[in-house]
C-alpha cells in the first residue's frame, strides 16, 4: 500500500521524548510515510529513531534545509511538516484527504499548547484566529501541502527563521489554507522557559522586524537567546 502522506520531521538533539513522539505516529502507518531528517545531533536522536520511521536522513543543521531534504526524498503526493514536540490528532489522514477533496492545496491544524499556565490556552486561541485572518501558518501548526505545489515553489526558503511564514506568504497566492479544527498538541516549554508575556512580545517583535526586512539570521540569534536586540 503506497503512503498517501509523507510526514517530514526535522530533528536536532531530541533524544528526550523522541521515542514517545514517534511511537504515537505509528498508528498513522502505512497510510503515512515517516521521514526523519536530523541536523547533526550529538545525542542519541538518530539511534532511537531507527525502526520507528521509514527513512532517517542526515543534513546540515537548519530546519528549512532539513525539511527540504526530507521533501526531496518523499514518495507521497502530500507533504506534512511536523516538529518533534508536536502531536497529531488521530483524524489527521481523514482531515487532510477531506481538504484535498474540497479543492484546497495546502493547510494547517489548529493548535493546543501544553503547560500549566492558563495563558497558554489564550495564546493558542490567538494563534489559531490570527492564522485564519492572515492565511499564515506557523511550523507548530503542522503545515501540509501538495508535493507538486511545494516543488513548483522550490520548497522552503533556506533561511534560519521565519521559513514557515515566508512559505505561507507564497502559498496563499494559490489559495487559502484549509484550517483543520482538530488540534495538534504542541509543547509550551519555550513559552514557559522564557516567560509567557516576554515570549509573546518577542514573537511579535521578530515578525515585525522580518516584515521590515531584517536579516533572518539576526532574528534567529535573538529568538534562540530570547532577546529583543543585539548587545
Amino acid at each position: 500500500m503506497a503512503a498517501e502522506i509523507s510526514i517530514i520531521i526535522p530533528t536536532y538533539n531530541e533524544e528526550v521524548g523522541i521515542i514517545t513522539f514517534l511511537t504515537k505516529l505509528q498508528a498513522l502507518r502505512p497510510q503515512c510515510e515517516l521521514i526523519l531528517v536530523d541536523g547533526g545531533s550529538d545525542d542519541d536522536t538518530v539511534l532511537l529513531a531507527e525502526g520507528l520511521v521509514d527513512d532517517v536522513l542526515n543534513s546540515d543543521k537548519g530546519r528549512a534545509l532539513q525539511m527540504n531534504v526530507g521533501a526531496a526524498m518523499a514518495t507521497s503526493p502530500i507533504l506534512l511538516f511536523l516538529h518533534a514536540d508536536t502531536y497529531l490528532p488521530k483524524e489527521t489522514v481523514e482531515q487532510i484527504k477531506q481538504a484535498i477533496i474540497k479543492g484546497f492545496r495546502w493547510g494547517r491544524f489548529d493548535i493546543k499548547l501544553t503547560g500549566k499556565s492558563i495563558i497558554l490556552t489564550i495564546i493558542a486561541w490567538m494563534m489559531n484566529q490570527r492564522s485564519r485572518l492572515t492565511s499564515i501558518a506557523t511550523g507548530d501548526q503542522a503545515l501540509f501541502v501538495e508535493r507538486d505545489l511545494f516543488e513548483q515553489l522550490d520548497g522552503f526558503a533556506e533561511i534560519p527563521l521565519m521559513e514557515d511564514i515566508e512559505l505561507s506568504s507564497r502559498l496563499k497566492k494559490y489559495g487559502k489554507p484549509y484550517c483543520v479544527k482538530n488540534k495538534v498538541v504542541s509543547s509550551g516549554r519555550r513559552w514557559l522557559s522564557f516567560g509567557v508575556v516576554k515570549t509573546i512580545l518577542l514573537m511579535w517583535w521578530l515578525r515585525l522586524c522580518y516584515f521590515f526586512g531584517v536579516n533572518p539570521a539576526d532574528l534567529e540569534q535573538l529568538y534562540r537567546e530570547g532577546r529583543f536586540w543585539k548587545v
